[in-house]
């Protein structure tokens, strides 16, 4: 009985392998838009029209996607650490819990994206256009969203710690009791941006537009704003603690020398 029972488990898992396999080869010749939890890994998928697939929980850790569109598609809980994703559309992609760790999406198009709990833990997203984005607790570690346009996109628990935003746009975001201390946002765009007890202490903030910017009760202590645009923004209960205001131009719209 033991022997049947064994013998039945392994025609099983051999027919799982099978059907497995039949499905990433159905994928890769484009007859088919679902491959949930394929082996996709090391794949070159470069330039390909991908919209709409379903891909959630697939492994694609190290796939090459660059120029690939992958618009609405689901990558829920997908493996894409390592991931070229460079210039891709992930336009209202459904990527919730994905791992994005390491992944590069330089220049990636990813607006009303859906990454919620994602992990893209040094993630190269320089350039990408965010707008709308849902990033609520996200892992952004390490990430380097120099020149990215993040605006409208939400950030509610989000990981921030050690991210690069130089030239990052910034504007309207709801950023209120975010810690962004020691972040770099060098000649990046936050008008009007809601910082209201935001920790910004230490964080660079040169040449950076916050004009009309709500810094209510913000932590600014060793703040560097030296050329920064602070006209009509908001700093009533803010501590300013060694922050530098270096030919910065003030609320009051005089700039400070």
């Amino acid at each position: 009985m033991k022997k049947f029972v064994s013998a039945a488990f392994a025609l099983s898992l051999a027919s799982g392998a099978a059907l497995a396999d039949e499905a990433t080869d159905a994928f890769r010749a484009g007859t088919s838009r679902t491959c949930s939890s394929c082996d996709l890994s090391g794949m070159d998928f470069s330039s390909r029209d991908l919209g709409r697939v379903r891909l959630d929980k697939a492994n694609l850790a190290g796939a090459k996607l660059e120029s690939t569109v992958l618009f609405r598609s689901n990558l829920q809980r997908a493996n894409l650490s390592g991931a070229l994703l460079k210039n891709a559309d992930l336009n209202r992609i459904d990527a919730k819990f994905a791992d994005l760790s390491n992944a590069n999406l330089e220049g990636a198009l990813l607006f009303e994206a859906d990454l919620s709990g994602a992990n893209l833990k040094g993630a190269n997203l320089s350039g990408t256009r965010l707008g709308k984005a849902r990033l609520n607790g996200a892992n952004l570690e390490g990430a380097n969203l120099d020149g990215a346009d993040m605006r409208d996109a939400r950030l509610p628990a989000a990981k921030l710690q050690g991210v690069s935003m130089k030239g990052a746009r910034l504007d309207r975001m709801n950023l209120r009791e975010q810690n962004l201390a020691g972040i770099d946002f060098t000649m990046g765009d936050m008008i009007e941006t809601d910082l209201r007890s935001a920790n910004l202490r230490g964080a660079k903030l040169a040449g950076v537009n916050l004009f009309g910017a709500n810094l209510n009760g913000a932590d600014l202590r060793d703040v560097d704003f030296e050329g920064a645009n602070l006209e009509r923004a908001i700093l009533t209960g803010a501590q300013l603690e060694g922050a530098k205001f270096d030919a910065a131009i003030m609320p009051d719209g005089k700039r400070n020398e």
